[in-house]
């Protein structure tokens, strides 16, 4: 699980469907005025919302089933899955709805399904525009759809390349990730670099996550010796992840020509909304900036901390999550507790 570690967080959820799609909304039962309220409401209240902030899950959300509900529910999201099938020239659809948790775990699957559910479910569903946008590490480019910079089939085929291009760079050498729980991150900064100045290895930060987990990614020695390293410094966990490779590593600069290339012959247009992207943890609305920063991502970290921290700086206080799971939305409120958190999918 290369984008996200935390699952599972406390808070109310009231659900409404548009278009079936389910939507889970959190803390809006501390109100009376609330309680029971219906779509149409629901609705009214997106829109007078200030500040919304929508945000796209990365690798790692994917799970069997994913988006069929879309698929059934809504002609517009039927169409765009087909469309995909034929972009991609094989029916990911059909892995996304039956396929096995295996066939899912392929990069050059999760990469297009998670993106195609995120965005599929932003597209079919009837929302206020954003004033800013996010993605966790893929989850860039389904942010960079909903905020007006790329067009559906671009990005998917942008995606589709970029899996290729990660799965390619990972059978070159056996490399990994681990989560390093309950440390600071300068202690996880100093440990890594302390692994690569003794012995060679490569072993850096990769995934600021929240407060207290970040994600490191390096060759399989490197992440090992770090974790012990880290560990031994006060770490309350150091857990290897089941993931193809090192992810947001050195190990991924194979990866940068193909994208690369691929970015150049793709049409950008100038964003309608910032997009905070990962690797300068900051609002960029230039297009130009955008395009390098997707490159300088593939071995750059993923910094969602300090997106975070740089969205609600900037007046975000509602977070919207489109695509599969809710990893997103934990990892905001362990961010911003006063954040107020919604889920499409």
């Amino acid at each position: 699980m290369a984008d996200g570690v935390c699952r599972g967080f406390l808070g109310y959820w009231v659900a409404a469907d548009v278009f079936r799609a389910k939507y889970e909304l959190r803390g809006w039962l501390n109100s009376t005025t609330n309680r029971g309220f219906g779509l149409f409401s629901l609705l009214n209240s997106l829109k007078g919302m200030q500040k919304q902030a929508y945000i796209f899950p990365g690798q790692g959300a994917q799970y069997s089933g994913m988006g069929k509900n879309l698929y059934t529910a809504n002609a517009e999201a039927a169409r765009l899955f087909e469309l995909a099938n034929g972009i991609l020239g094989f029916r990911i659809s059909d892995v996304m709805f039956d396929g096995t948790d295996e066939a899912l775990r392929q990069t050059d699957v999760t990469q297009p399904a998670v993106f195609l559910h995120a965005v599929i479910a932003f597209l079919s569903t009837p929302l206020p525009k954003p004033n800013m946008v996010a993605g966790h590490s893929l989850g860039e480019f389904s942010a960079l759809v909903a905020n007006g910079t790329l067009r559906f089939e671009d990005a998917l085929k942008l995606v589709a390349i970029r899996a290729n291009a990660m799965q390619r760079a990972c059978n070159l050498q056996p490399s990994t990730m681990a989560a390093i729980l309950g440390l600071p991150d300068a202690a996880v900064e100093e440990g890594c670099a302390q692994v690569q100045a003794q012995t060679g290895e490569v072993v850096v930060p990769a995934n600021y996550n929240c407060p207290g987990q970040l994600v490191i990614s390096g060759s399989l020695r490197g992440v090992e010796l770090a974790c012990e390293q880290l560990k031994a410094a006060g770490a309350k966990r150091a857990m290897l992840l089941s993931v193809g490779g090192a992810f947001h590593s050195p190990l991924m600069a194979p990866a940068q020509t193909e994208l690369a290339a691929a970015i150049a012959d793709t049409p950008f247009a100038e964003p309608e909304c910032a997009v905070y992207q990962n690797v300068v943890g900051k609002a960029v609305t230039s297009a130009a900036a955008i395009k390098q920063n997707l490159i300088n991502q593939l071995t750059g970290p993923v910094r969602w901390t300090q997106s975070v921290e740089a969205m609600v700086a900037d007046g975000a206080t509602h977070f919207t999550e489109f695509g599969p799971g809710k990893v997103l939305q934990g990892l905001v409120q362990k961010n911003y507790k006063e954040a107020i958190l919604a889920g499409i999918s």
